[in-house]
């Protein structure tokens, strides 16, 4: 009985995680759009191919400031915008939540190109995208000296995620839902 109601009261924290954000602190357009040009300068000094990659895709979705926080059960929350020819065509939010052993905070950014019409169309066509069920994200490996791996250029939909410090490791898109905002 007492394991179930402490499974219960983590449920709720992640629950108040995941909402809190999208309440308290929406940003407004302005804001969102700073942010994502300033995360796009960062990726493309990070990233050799960068500048290229964003040229070929027909839409690239960035999330400038994704938080991630946990005590066992843990939320992810970030704002971003979509862009199409370098103009932002729409708002999104991306969610998440997980269970097991985490401690912590941290920020992180996002990209997502899709590389293909058809791959952009499902995307924006649908309610509340899901990461690896509505479509599948290959995260770009960088090599050294940041030079990108052509063979994930194949797949419709790829992505980045990096920090201040550079690209991230190891992580995943999987589970994270995108859901357009009225803005």
């Amino acid at each position: 009985m007492k394991a179930a109601s402490i499974r219960l009261l983590y449920l709720f924290i992640a629950l108040s995680l995941l909402s809190l954000p999208a309440t308290a602190n929406a940003a407004s357009k302005e804001e969102i759009n700073a942010k994502v040009r300033a995360t796009l300068t960062t990726f493309y000094s990070q990233v050799k191919s960068g500048k290229e990659l964003a040229n070929k895709a027909v839409g690239i979705l960035v999330f400038p400031e994704v938080f991630k926080a946990g005590i066992g059960i843990g939320g992810e929350y970030g704002e971003g915008a979509l862009l199409e020819g370098g103009k932002t065509t729409g708002y999104y939010n991306t969610a998440s939540a997980s269970i097991g052993f985490q401690l912590g905070a941290q920020m992180k950014s996002q990209i997502i190109m899709f590389m293909t019409r058809d791959a952009l169309t499902s995307f924006k066509s649908s309610d509340g995208w899901k990461a690896g069920v509505d479509g599948s994200v290959a995260v770009v490996t960088v090599g050294a000296g940041g030079d990108v791996d052509t063979n994930t250029i194949k797949d419709p939909i790829i992505g980045f995620i990096f920090s201040n410090k550079g690209l991230m490791f190891n992580l995943t898109f999987e589970g994270s839902k995108i859901t357009k905002l009225d803005k």
